[in-house]
């Protein structure tokens, strides 16, 4: 039961009220008191005690703790060592650009869902995007679910609310497949081992960091086939920490490739080993890089990027990002009669919805052949 108790600051008229609570802990069973002021009557206070009473009997203190400490618990005790490094990377940037920066100091029990959603309302004016405002909710409810689960919060005030942003453009970008040659043609002219590695991302739908972690023990020339298993981190600050695992459990795959770009691969061998005779200990011969340097280290990202921006304004193409060679693959996959399911799995995509929803209706020459097969079967039928 707990005790009530009346009190004057001194300099005041009126009395305020606290209320004091005897527990047992229940790791080191110590009997422990737990007490709180403040309180504007006696019935205020007895109300507060027998809600903190409750919760005690439940097996947890429930300190008051400010948010931005409850996160650093929740990234350092829950966090660190089970997520993808990238993920955790996104943690900790929604966190210190958007969350803090909002609540400041706020008590994580203050924070309320009319509060939160205030929150989000606030990214949406600021001009983000709907994905990065979905990105930086992930987060916020993602930690605040396993305070409800640490009784540090009786509910989710995350839960339930609304998410606007700003609509991103759904159109996906590639390149044309007339483009294609012009652009190789552009990319061998400016320098080989761009023009391999981007090949590469062609012709099979890699991901940058997929195709650049490429080692030649994944590469099956015998039975042309490539199989990927991990990422590489153009971040990592040594050896130790290049390789990471793929985006997704779905992202590791074994993917066939064509006989002409095993037969490019082939050469692509041999090119690398005379390297390496010319380089000796100067090459990076532990790393077994396939896609990299002419001394066997990998390519940083600055470097594909600038290389990828040159080349396209040399074959004259609209600037896009690396990535969207992953998107060419797929159009061209589309384009030779490939259906949803074989892409998803080549892509490496957790569902069909996904490859289906950014994918589907992109290329005219599809639709030009979806029409035309259509106007043919039903010639007869609708006289």
């Amino acid at each position: 039961m707990a005790g009530i108790r009346k009190y004057k600051n001194k300099g005041e008229k009126k009395y305020s009220y606290e209320y004091r609570i005897r527990y047992k802990d229940p790791i080191t069973q110590e009997f422990k008191e737990k007490s709180r002021r403040g309180f504007t009557s006696g019935k205020e206070a007895q109300m507060a005690a027998v809600e903190e009473e409750r919760r005690l009997l439940e097996g947890v203190e429930k300190a008051p703790i400010s948010l931005k400490e409850f996160f650093k618990t929740w990234i350092q005790e829950y966090k660190k060592d089970t997520v993808r490094k990238n993920t955790m990377q996104q943690y900790e940037y929604s966190i210190k650009n958007h969350i803090l920066p909002y609540f400041k100091n706020i008590l994580l029990q203050d924070l309320k869902p009319i509060m939160y959603q205030k929150f989000l309302n606030h990214l949406t004016d600021q001009g983000y995007s709907k994905r990065t405002i979905e990105i930086v909710h992930s987060t916020m409810y993602g930690a605040l679910e396993k305070a409800v689960v640490l009784y540090k919060v009786d509910k989710n005030p995350c839960a339930g609310v609304t998410i606007k942003g700003k609509k991103q453009d759904d159109k996906v970008q590639y390149i044309d497949s007339k483009e294609i040659p012009h652009f190789l043609q552009e990319a061998y002219k400016y320098n080989y081992i761009y023009w391999i590695f981007f090949k590469v991302l062609i012709e099979t739908g890699l991901r940058k960091g997929e195709a650049a972690a490429l080692q030649w023990t994944d590469i099956d020339l015998k039975n042309s086939t490539i199989s990927v298993s991990k990422t590489l981190d153009f971040s990592a600050k040594d050896e130790s920490e290049l390789f990471g695992d793929p985006k997704t459990y779905h992202s590791k795959r074994v993917i066939k490739i064509s006989r002409t770009l095993t037969n490019d691969l082939h050469f692509h061998k041999k090119y690398q080993n005379q390297n390496k005779i010319a380089l000796n200990d100067s090459y990076y011969h532990d790393l077994n890089l396939a896609l990299c340097r002419n001394d066997g280290n990998y390519m940083p990202k600055s470097s594909l990027f600038n290389a990828f921006s040159r080349i396209l304004k040399k074959a004259e193409l609209l600037p896009i990002p690396i990535h969207c060679l992953r998107h060419t693959h797929a159009v061209l996959l589309l384009e030779s009669g490939a259906d949803m399911k074989y892409i998803q799995e080549r892509l490496g995509h957790g569902s069909m919805q996904i490859t289906a929803d950014v994918y589907a209706h992109i290329s005219e020459k599809i639709e030009i052949d979806t029409i035309d097969k259509f106007e043919k079967y039903t010639k007869d039928i609708l006289k």
